[in-house]
């Protein structure tokens, strides 16, 4: 990354707000399946390097990336767990309920602060593939009023990595792609979408997934705001923070 950067876009999912897990998987609790959340960790990391490896431009421009990774999460996460009866309605129903953007209300502590924090140096906004609805999450989850524009996939018509979602968030901004940056979770779809749009990039990999893959990426909001302090010194700006 360079140090020229004057906005922020930020994705949703897995990197601001976290699936309602016991909502979104009370269709396996109801059949007597207790999932280790570091299975669902690891399984996590898995399918993100696999569904990288698989995306190609044919699926990255006209397909559903975001149903097709979860489509993959959950195959393999019954198939795993043994579940046989029904596998295919029951994945189907897993799927449809973490694609509800009303599911992702998990939000760790002081992502208000920080986004906040983030906000007093940068012009800060979302970039998301949801359904339309993740403005009103937002609000729900109190981090709305942070950003000064949500484009939300569900609205423009497209999906990262698409380059015209990028397109359309930098217009709403008003920014220049070599002065944005994006913070997104899924190497295929964040961060090669959003550098196709000519924008910096790094990755939110909080489960670690990508940890040797060579690529910028933290894992929390505030491992993001060091990094930003030291572009700002190499600019010779004041140090953000405490």
């Amino acid at each position: 990354m360079n140090s020229n950067i004057k906005v922020i876009f930020f994705d949703v999912g897995n990197t601001l707000l976290f699936p309602n897990r016991e909502r979104i998987h009370a269709p396996l609790a109801e059949r007597g399946f207790t999932l280790d959340g570091e299975h669902l960790r690891d399984l996590e990391c898995r399918t993100k390097n696999q569904f990288d490896g698989m995306m190609t431009g044919t699926i990255a421009k006209t397909g559903s990336a975001d149903h097709g990774f979860w489509w993959m999460f959950y195959s393999q996460l019954l198939s795993e767990i043994g579940l046989q009866n029904d596998a295919d309605a029951i994945r189907d129903e897993l799927v449809a309920s973490i694609q509800n953007s009303g599911n992702w209300d998990r939000i760790r502590p002081g992502t208000a602060e920080q986004l906040r924090e983030i906000g007093e140096r940068y012009r800060i906004a979302v970039i998301s593939n949801a359904d339309g609805g993740i403005k009103n999450v937002l609000h729900r989850c109190g981090i709305a009023g942070c950003f000064l524009t949500i484009t939300d996939s569900g609205h423009v018509g497209y999906e990262k990595p698409h380059p015209e979602i990028f397109r359309q968030a930098l217009q709403s901004m008003n920014a220049a792609p070599g002065e944005s940056l994006y913070v997104g979770d899924v190497y295929s779809v964040d961060y090669l979408g959003s550098t196709g749009a000519g924008m910096q990039a790094v990755l939110m990999d909080v489960p670690g997934a990508y940890r040797d893959k060579g690529v910028p990426r933290v894992e929390s909001l505030k491992e993001l705001q060091i990094v930003l302090r030291d572009l700002r010194q190499r600019r010779g700006l004041p140090r953000l923070g405490r």
